[in-house]
């Protein structure tokens, strides 16, 4: 088999193996879409960032959504124009250059490999604490075997189990969301909490009790954890109808957002007083289930955990298979990454993303505090570089896409250019104070710049050899 480019982005490619097949259901994509803003971190990482702003929390995650509804706004933009499964690495090769392509495509993969890692670990502690016969290192191992048979098996086999684990997520907190607010207004029966409506957000030392400059503190807290609301452009390319999946996606982010992060936060600080220990100790959302008296809370936040989890594994291996066999095709990877086997999946991208898992999972164990820190550091900081790179190649690809397609222009971002140039200064406004902040942030941002010029420089070399060998070949 050779590789081959998907053709027409909104065709489903030829039958016969040669290239990636539309797999992907509408409903496939809708519960992408909407599970892929719920990540783990969402329910983990939530406690820490009540505990640094207290309700001033819910401006930090406005803040962060609002920079993440204009950075999916941009990317469905281009997305929607020209679906492909290199999504803003492919847009970004074309608009400012292969160096760029190269260098956020391979940041992206890097990225994910590292997150299946983290999320492989997650997964297993809990397993463990449920069957401890098998050890935490094996039960990350079955995981990670399990999900890349599901990847390697169809696009569809990825699709349905993401479908499912996203389903489990989004009606979990969507039932959290909605048996929270009764208790909060005392008009739950049978609930343990006495219903105080929104008097604790200002009640225990007001609603920024640790001062403003705290909100900046949350954002740095909350950031990574909307980290995936872009899958869904890259597996529209591997959809019925590409178009209408991202701009359909691209519309509904914002209340996506609004009701599983502001609305399950402020559900959280007005069951319970945002300095409570019961926070600290169970975490935000089993401490909110255990003041409204929903009994075995820690178990049932355990298989939420456990179910994003997994799909985050899901969607990381093939979110990280997709973006390796994108850059195969433009010759900025291995060869092998752009061949597709008979059921249309790149095998050769999957098993080289889970390799690398498997390699990061091998370093969790053996050297947790050394080398395995550094990649969690090094890989820390390029989501907001991928945010970065989307916006500044949405500057260029308006321009492209209305001199070229403008009957494509179906999604428009708002206020263009002026709104990508202010979500350009919010990001680099992050990225700044996170050197500033210092400890982890600092070194995040340090180590992650350090491997994107590295990688940068790479692409740059192997650019100018490219132009070099062209123009020998016209001499």
């Amino acid at each position: 088999m050779t590789p081959k480019a998907t053709g027409d982005p909104g065709q489903a490619p030829a039958s016969g193996g040669d290239g990636l097949k539309a797999g992907l259901k509408n409903r496939h994509l809708s519960m992408i879409a909407i599970g892929g803003v719920i990540g783990a971190g969402l329910f983990v990482g939530s406690a820490s960032g009540i505990a640094a702003a207290g309700p001033g929390i819910l401006i930090s995650y406005a803040l962060v959504g609002a920079m993440v509804v204009f950075v999916m706004r941009m990317l469905g933009e281009m997305a929607a124009a020209n679906p492909t499964s290199g999504s803003f690495s492919a847009y970004a090769d074309r608009a400012l250059g292969r160096w760029a392509g190269f260098t956020i495509g391979w940041l992206y993969w890097f990225f994910w490999v590292v997150v299946l890692a983290v999320e492989a670990t997650a997964g297993a502690k809990i397993l463990e604490g449920w069957m401890p016969a098998v050890p935490q290192w094996g039960w990350a191992l079955i995981v990670m075997i399990v999900l890349t048979i599901t990847n390697l098996a169809s696009v569809s086999s990825y699709g349905e189990f993401e479908f499912w684990f996203a389903g489990i997520k989004v009606v979990a907190i969507s039932a959290f969301v909605i048996i929270g607010l009764l208790a909060v207004f005392g008009v739950l029966p049978g609930s343990d909490n006495p219903g105080h409506g929104f008097d604790l957000l200002t009640s225990h030392g007001g609603f920024l009790p640790n001062g403003p400059g705290a909100i900046l503190t949350g954002v740095l807290m909350v950031v990574f954890s909307f980290m995936g609301s872009e899958i869904v452009t890259l597996a529209a390319g591997e959809s019925e109808d590409p178009q209408r999946a991202v701009s359909q996606a691209t519309n509904s982010v914002i209340w996506r957002i609004g009701v599983f992060y502001l609305g399950s936060i402020l559900v959280v600080v007005s069951l319970l007083p945002w300095d409570s220990k019961e926070i600290a100790d169970k975490g935000s959302y089993v401490a909110a289930l255990d003041s409204i008296g929903i009994p075995h809370a820690g178990q049932i936040m355990n298989v939420i955990v456990l179910t994003a989890v997994l799909s985050c594994l899901n969607s990381g291996l093939y979110t990280a298979s997709r973006m390796a066999f994108s850059l195969g095709q433009r010759g900025d990877a291995p060869k092998a990454f752009a061949v597709t086997n008979k059921s249309g999946v790149p095998a050769a991208a999957i098993i080289g993303s889970v390799v690398f898992g498997f390699i990061s999972v091998f370093f969790n164990y053996m050297w947790p505090d050394t080398v395995f820190k550094f990649l969690l550091n090094a890989s820390g900081a390029i989501a907001l570089f991928v945010w970065l790179a989307i916006c500044f190649t949405q500057l260029k690809m308006r321009g492209i896409i209305l001199r070229e397609a403008p009957e494509k222009l179906r999604v428009r971002m708002w206020l263009f250019p002026y709104l990508t140039w202010a979500t350009i200064g919010m990001i680099l406004f992050v990225l700044g104070y996170m050197v500033v902040d210092g400890g982890d942030n600092r070194e995040q941002v340090l180590l992650s710049t350090l491997v994107g010029v590295v990688v940068l420089g790479i692409g740059v070399v192997l650019d100018r050899r490219r132009r070099g060998a062209a123009a020998s070949v016209e001499k």
